[in-house]
């Protein structure tokens, strides 16, 4: 089923394209833009639209790429063990699935997104190259392999505030959304009319950013947009 626009997300041609042949080949999509494009949006319909699950990693300044495979609370296993607490010799009761690991083990195909990933460490994304690419990780504590039951589609999303190494980027699809109203502009004939069936919550984004333009002051001409009607 390919991904096309929708009653509430208005995705031009390239986006449209872009996203199916990740969808189909089968790798990353990372989709780069200022915040408020819909980047986050996007995965969400896209998930809707093909009636499967979304899972979504926020990522912080702070997100280590292992969070997202899980994390083994060594302190609380400690504590336990001073205190007698049953099940303190079985480590799986101490290891939390990430993100990646409930993607990998759904019972079915899912959207996994990974959002704001240049927030992380410049070393972040190729710390999370080998897991993407063979679909499997090691859980060292336990000695298992966890291993994709279904190859999950990943959406990456970045605000574009630090660039991202060669090899991550080499191994994606790569889109660049434009300010949403340069979207809208696709639904809207060359005389600035909206058509019949165009929702309503994008006519009144539309006619919101001319306010904003006066109150701004930035001309028409910057902001590539037609006059109101």
């Amino acid at each position: 089923m390919a991904f096309d626009s929708t009653s509430t997300y208005v995705a031009t041609e390239a986006l449209k394209q872009a996203v199916n042949a990740a969808v189909t080949l089968e790798r990353p999509l990372l989709i780069k833009g200022e915040p408020g494009t819909g980047k986050t949006l996007l995965a969400e319909e896209l998930a809707a639209s093909l009636g499967t699950r979304l899972h979504t990693w926020h990522i912080k300044s702070s997100t280590k790429a292992a969070q997202g495979l899980y994390e083994y609370d060594a302190v609380s296993r400690l504590r336990d063990s001073q205190l007698g607490v049953e099940g303190v010799e079985n480590v799986a009761n101490y290891i939390k699935p990430g993100k990646l690991w409930e993607a990998f083990t759904a019972d079915e195909r899912v959207v996994l997104l990974i959002d704001e990933i240049d927030k992380a460490d410049i070393e972040f994304p190729n710390d999370l190259l080998q897991e993407l690419d063979r679909m499997e990780f090691h859980v060292y504590e336990t000695g298992e392999t966890i291993t994709a039951r279904h190859r999950p589609i990943i959406v990456i999303t970045s605000n574009n505030e630090k660039e991202l190494p060669d090899a991550f980027l080499r191994r994606c699809f790569f889109h660049y959304i434009e300010l949403i109203y340069r979207a809208v502009l696709q639904s809207v004939d060359s005389t600035g009319v909206f058509p019949r069936d165009c929702p309503l919550s994008i006519a009144n984004m539309y006619h919101h950013m001319h306010h904003l333009k006066g109150t701004l002051g930035i001309s028409d001409e910057i902001l590539g947009i037609p006059p109101a009607q």
